[in-house]
């Protein structure tokens, strides 16, 4: 189940901007306009069926349903040309696959829990296949050279379809129609309480920031490796040829750093963690503006691998700062609002600023990518200052002790 969670999602997510813009002809901002409908999914849908899944449907069948409909919707996604319809299309995708993230962790947690097994020492194991789904998949659309065909999108909603056959063979997950779960706690609307206490209200703002940082590079990352096809002196090299496998780097690179987060919290407080995740940001785009698939190879790869670093400093490790920072009456209601300010408005953001950025240094045709990615990593470097000075947080390091047992 997870490993077809992520694979399908892997098969379309990090290259579809290249068919966007490559065979469709898309703009940067219409690109950016069919990412950000993952974020307009993340704000509303994961509460609401969530709240289905709790009360009236068994989870394992309302997870299998927007499977079903996922892989239909990326089929008619696959026979579009219009940036209009590709918006709509890929909008009713993201607003039946978003939830399953989380619907795929709760029947995960449900099944084992089940068993009779130790959820929290059993699952990392069962979710690193997910990881492991999302770059096989990016390697086979890059080895099949689907990286500009719609075959890509073919291929996720085979995936999903599969998936949502299969997940109503899982074993049952019974609804429980006494929970008093409400679509506002689920949406974590209230943890909006938390916004009364100005270091919380700073992080949450600097969540939907960084949530920016990582659409940018969603959006945009294969198709800054796909121009340079057009130099005839880099056509030929690896990171043209395979840029699916190059980027893979960067979520390889994710499952490593996801070891180290009890250490670094432990040692440096989530401020320090969280400023590093910046600064790594600011590499990551920095990076991308003087590398190539050239002589400038090393750098790309080295901007893949601080990628792992930038994300998980961020997202996990802010997730754990919820996790000991709020009242256990609050604390799912408050995970539910990260989610939302992260992969929600976050998402919307980073979908809408990419493509004005990358539109506004786009001329005949032609786009600055030195001048988009040090844009970018201004962006971030400014992010990472603000934050050092707003953001007032005393660390204590019995206060992450809990995270290594």
């Amino acid at each position: 189940m997870n490993f077809f969670q992520f694979f399908l999602w892997g098969s379309w997510l990090t290259s579809i901007g290249v068919y966007l813009g490559d065979t469709l002809h898309f703009e940067g901002s219409q690109i950016g306009a069919v990412f950000s409908t993952l974020g307009i999914a993340a704000v509303v849908m994961p509460g609401l069926l969530g709240i289905i899944a709790d009360k009236y449907l068994n989870a394992e069948k309302v997870y299998g349903i927007c499977h079903l409909v996922g892989g239909l919707t990326l089929v008619w996604a696959s026979q579009i040309q219009s940036p209009q319809a590709m918006f709509t299309a890929m909008l009713i995708n993201s607003l039946f696959y978003m939830p399953t993230i989380s619907l795929c962790y709760s029947v995960s947690y449900h099944i084992l829990a089940k068993d009779q097994m130790d959820v929290v020492q059993e699952f990392p194991n069962i979710r690193v296949w997910g990881t492991v789904g999302f770059i096989l998949a990016m390697w086979i659309v890059d080895l099949q050279g689907w990286t500009a065909s719609n075959t890509q999108l073919l291929l996720g909603a085979a995936s999903s379809i599969v998936l949502g056959v299969y997940a109503f063979t899982l074993p049952t997950c019974e609804t429980n129609k006494e929970k008093t779960n409400s679509l506002a706690s689920a949406m974590g609307l209230d943890a909006l309480v938390l916004f009364k206490n100005t270091k919380m209200l700073i992080f949450f703002m600097f969540a939907i920031l960084l949530g920016a940082a990582l659409q940018i590079t969603n959006a945009f990352g294969q198709v800054f490796l796909d121009h340079f096809k057009s130099f005839p002196e880099y056509a030929d090299t690896f990171g043209v040829k395979h840029p699916g496998i190059l980027m893979s780097i960067s979520q390889i690179s994710e499952t490593l750093f996801i070891l180290a987060i009890p250490f670094f919290l432990k040692k440096f407080g989530i401020k320090k963690v969280m400023l590093i995740s910046m600064i790594a940001w600011v590499l990551r785009f920095g990076l991308f503006s003087i590398g190539d698939p050239g002589a400038g190879l090393p750098l790309l790869i080295l901007s893949m691998i601080v990628y792992g670093m930038a994300f998980d400093f961020f997202t996990i490790s802010g997730s754990l700062f919820i996790e000991k920072e709020t009242d256990s009456k609050i604390r799912s209601s408050a995970q539910g609002l990260y989610l939302m300010m992260t992969n929600g408005i976050g998402i919307i953001l980073g979908g809408w600023l990419s493509g004005f950025v990358v539109d506004h240094y786009t001329a005949a045709g032609s786009s600055n990518w030195t001048q988009i990615w040090q844009a970018f990593a201004l962006y971030a470097f400014i992010i990472a200052v603000l934050f050092f000075f707003l953001f007032k947080h005393e660390h204590k390091a019995a206060d992450f002790e809990k995270i290594n047992h």
